[in-house]
């Protein structure tokens, strides 16, 4: 049993390396080269920032019991679905470009404002690799919403889509803000992101952009009890064809590294 630093480092390192395999799926089959470049280097800061989390992940697994050697390769490969920490929303299929664009959005927008309460934490380790990970995430805040707008102010059809992925998206958002048992402590130890106040700088960042992308705000989304809870390692069918894909190489020829 993990200790509740190495699970929420975990859980950070899990989101990252999820959300940057699926934007890397794109890579050859964005509509435009310049968009498909795009999503190849959001993939990139994603897995670069997942990497950062591991390796820090196994620095403690290892200091706990030397007998784990953990590696950020082990933690990222050899795990199984119920081992990951990572919320919904990051394994979650690409669609189109609108459902895309539009679960980037909202997943940039809470990982902004979690590594911004991060540059704070008392765990200085985690600090640092929220300052470093912040300045790409304002990148793809940026990036993810000025399609959303153009899309949503766009023509008929787009603003379809993106209506269309907006049903299909917004009821994962709830989890997002679905505190962990052990959150109370790591806030209160001023380590982890009071996901309180994520929420706030969250859903005021989602009406502004809205309003500009004339689409209307639902009501708050809440996680359903039946689709548990990714922080608590129960995930959709999706993460599971996701690792199998992922996870191929390593399995197949042990020892591989990045």
């Amino acid at each position: 049993m993990y200790s509740p630093l190495i699970r929420y480092t975990l859980h950070l390192a899990d989101n990252a390396l999820i959300m940057g395999h699926r934007c890397s799926e794109w890579c050859g089959h964005g509509p435009v080269l310049e968009q498909d470049i795009a999503l190849a280097n959001l993939a990139l800061d994603y897995v670069g920032t997942a990497r950062n989390f591991y390796q820090y992940a196994a620095e403690m697994i290892n200091a706990a019991d030397p007998a784990q050697k953990a590696t950020e390769d082990s933690l990222a490969y050899l795990r199984d679905a119920g081992d990951f920490y990572n919320n919904h929303i990051a394994e979650l299929p690409n669609g189109d470009w609108a459902q895309t664009t539009l679960k980037e959005f909202f997943f940039s927008v809470y990982l902004q404002a979690v590594y911004r309460q991060l540059l704070n934490s008392a765990d200085t380790q985690l600090a640092a690799i929220a300052e470093k990970a912040l300045k790409e995430i304002d990148y793809h805040v940026r990036w993810s919403s000025e399609w959303v707008v153009r899309l949503g102010d766009g023509t008929e059809e787009s603003k379809e889509r993106l209506l269309k992925a907006l049903d299909e998206v917004w009821l994962h958002t709830g989890e997002l803000f679905a505190s962990d048992d052990h959150d109370a402590q790591l806030i209160q130890e001023n380590i982890a992101a009071d996901l309180q106040l994520v929420y706030t700088h969250w859903r005021t960042t989602v009406e502004k952009v809205f309003e500009e992308a004339t689409i209307a705000v639902p009501a708050p989304a809440k996680t359903a009890a039946w689709m548990g809870n990714g922080r608590k390692g129960i995930h959709t069918e999706h993460l599971g064809y996701i690792l199998a894909e992922m996870q191929y190489l390593q399995r197949a020829y042990p020892g591989c590294e990045w």
